[in-house]
């Protein structure tokens, strides 16, 4: 496991990324940690690189302690060429900069966000940016309920990949 330690358990504010295809829902919590609130989005340019610089910017300008990134796994828990990239982009932010980097399994907070949206009576196609961050806040919300929260190794690309236990299944 790549896990290197553990998000810090006084919280403080924690920004949470909804990493998509075309737009990066983000959330932040509270000073104490315990509501998440939608904090915008980045949209992002087709066939350009990850927008990690701008994530940086969006971390000081929120005065993030930690960062909690969704991961897009596939219905059965395996890594997809999206969750591949967040984990090399997880790494990134936890070097450029020095803040805890936790990945969370993101699977169904845009269903969720969505429901959300249609309980107000809003149509999810008018309200896609809101829907994604509000997908992150929902993801920072499960986060802040987890007990322990490891955060990935900066050093290494696939931050937070399970190591291979296929030794252990003898």
């Amino acid at each position: 496991m790549t896990d290197v330690g553990q998000m810090p358990s006084d919280r403080g504010r924690w920004m949470a990324i909804d990493w998509g295809e075309r737009r990066i829902g983000l959330a932040i919590s509270d000073p104490a940690g315990i509501i998440a609130s939608p904090a915008g989005v980045i949209v992002r340019r087709a066939g350009k690189r990850p927008p990690v610089a701008e994530l940086v910017r969006r971390s000081e300008a929120l005065e993030a302690r930690g960062i909690v990134m969704g991961l897009p796994l596939d219905g059965d828990g395996a890594d997809t060429p999206r969750s591949m990239e967040c984990r090399r982009v997880a790494a990134e932010l936890a070097r450029r900069t020095a803040l805890p980097v936790s990945l969370v399994d993101e699977r169904y907070t845009t269903a969720a966000a969505l429901r959300g949206v249609r309980e107000t009576g809003s149509r999810a196609r008018d309200r896609k940016e809101d829907v994604d961050a509000l997908a992150a806040a929902v993801l920072l919300q499960q986060a802040m309920r987890m007990t322990v929260l490891p955060t990935v190794d900066p050093a290494v690309a696939d931050a937070g990949r399970p190591a291979d236990d296929t030794a252990s299944s003898t």
